[in-house]
Order: C-alpha cells, then structure tokens, then sequence
C-alpha cells in the first residue's frame, strides 16, 4: 500500500522526490477545490467587514465562519479524524504541518504529545504567512475565478474557501520541507548564505525556471481534465470546463510559488539558528 503524506513526512529520512511527490499530489486537492468553489458566485457580503455585526467578533462573517470551523475540527473526533485537510493525528492541531489562521482559539491536546520524529528544524514553527494568503485569495483570485453575483449561500461558499485556504496553506508551507530536504542535500551551498543573512541569493539558488514551468503546465492540464463537462449524450457541454485552465495556472506562477519560495527561503534563515 502507498505511503500517505504524513506518514511520508513522518520519516525521519526525507528525499526530494518524496516532497515532490507529496506536491504534485497536493496539486490534484488544490484543483478540486477550486472547482468546488467556481460553483457559487463571489457573494461578497460574506468578507465584508461592516456585513455581520457579531457579538464579541470582530471580524467578517467569513472570519467568524473560519475562527469556529477550525475550532471545531480541533475539538470533535470524527471530524479530525475525517478532514485531514487541518488534522492529521488526533491532538495534531499545532504541529509543523498544520498552519491555522486563528490559533489562539485552537484548546489544547486531548491526549498526551506523541514523540514524532523531527523532521523540521524547531525555530520553523514561527513561520506563517496566512495573512497574506488569506489577503492574495480573496482580493485577487476570487475575482477572477468566481462570477460576480451573490446568492446568499454564505455556509456553502465559507465551506468550500476554507477548503481552498487549507489546501493553498498547506501547499505553501510545504515550503518548509522543501527547504530542508534540499539543506540537507548540499550544505555546502546553503550555510555561507545563510550565515550571510543573503535572502537574494537564497532565493535565487532556490528557483528552477524549467521546474516551475513544467508545474504551471501540469496544473493547467490537470483543471483542465479535472473540470471538464462529461455527458453520456452530445449535448453541447461536453468538452467545456467548470474553471479556466489559464487561472490555474497563473495562481501557481503568480503566487503560490513564489510564496512557497518565500517559506523556503524563511526557513533556511532559521536553519543554523
């Protein structure tokens, strides 16, 4: 039987073909749920801030949706056992893998800590950057990928963003163990830059224009295929696609490689710490 992606990760040797894997199948989870959320249209109200008036909230109704949701996910059994989009281990709600946008309100283990092996480098549990994820979806992708309107099914739209915001999070920040695995292949390379605070360079040493152009070609293929109208009959749909194959993949080379190239190089900065 394959390897899952957590037990992947779990190991304590990590090779750059398994994160690349690991990637290329978060690829296919980023797809779907993109396609998901093309089925509503932008129903802004719900991130609007003057929209809900929410006592003790202060925030949009999405926020509030979000805040609860994965307080939710945190505290019933069945749902973290189910949703491994957050939660991948009973009580593993704020371990490396899991980036939450409100953390506070996540309670604590319900069992005791597991010794899992340590695969990241401990000062990497400082690096989030879902604000700006959060920021880039809704004012720049939703506007291109949903219709304008609003039919105010704002639990269903709140559902399928949240999918979308895991699934970008937690590709993004998968960063981390790019970073490392590659660390750990050519030290040599990486610690005088390091050591020199060089962000530039890191960042430079980090890009393979020809990877990131095959993984922008990969994803356009896959919302193609992915989204694509089937019918038993010729009815005229067959062939069109739910979303724009182009969106796709202007959303990877626009700024979810280049934000994962952001968590790797913040990584690396941390690595000799």
């Amino acid at each position: 039987m394959a390897k899952t992606e957590s037990e992947s990760v779990s190991e304590m040797v990590i090779t750059l073909e398994s994160v690349r894997e690991s990637l290329i199948r978060q690829e296919d989870t980023i797809v779907f749920s993109l396609i998901e959320r093309a089925k509503y249209p932008r129903n802004s109200p719900l991130y609007d801030l003057s929209y809900a008036s929410i006592p003790g909230f202060s925030g949009s109704l999405f926020q509030y949706i979000v805040s609860h949701s994965e307080n939710l996910q945190a505290v019933n059994v069945l749902t973290k056992m189910l949703n491994d989009l957050l939660c991948n281990r009973l009580g593993d709600m704020k371990t490396q893998k899991n980036i939450l946008s409100f953390p506070d309100n996540i309670p604590g283990s319900l069992l005791p800590p597991h010794n899992y092996p340590q695969v990241l480098h401990p000062p990497s549990a400082s690096i989030n950057i879902n604000s700006t994820i959060w920021d880039k979806y809704v004012n720049q992708l939703l506007p291109v990928l949903v219709a304008e309107g609003d039919d105010g099914n704002y639990a269903s739209t709140a559902t399928s963003d949240l999918d979308c915001l895991q699934a970008l999070s937690r590709r993004i920040h998968y960063g981390k163990y790019v970073a490392e695995v590659k660390f750990r292949e050519a030290p040599q390379d990486y610690e005088p830059l390091i050591r020199a605070k060089d962000s530039d360079a890191l960042m430079k040493l980090l890009t393979f224009e020809h990877v990131e152009e095959m993984v922008k070609r990969r994803v356009e293929k896959k919302a193609m295929i992915f989204g694509q109208e089937v019918a038993l009959f010729s009815n005229g749909t067959e062939g069109k696609c739910k979303i724009d194959p182009s969106i796709v993949s202007k959303l990877y080379e626009d700024w979810v490689m280049p934000l994962t190239k952001v968590v790797e190089v913040e990584y690396l900065l941390r690595r000799l710490d």
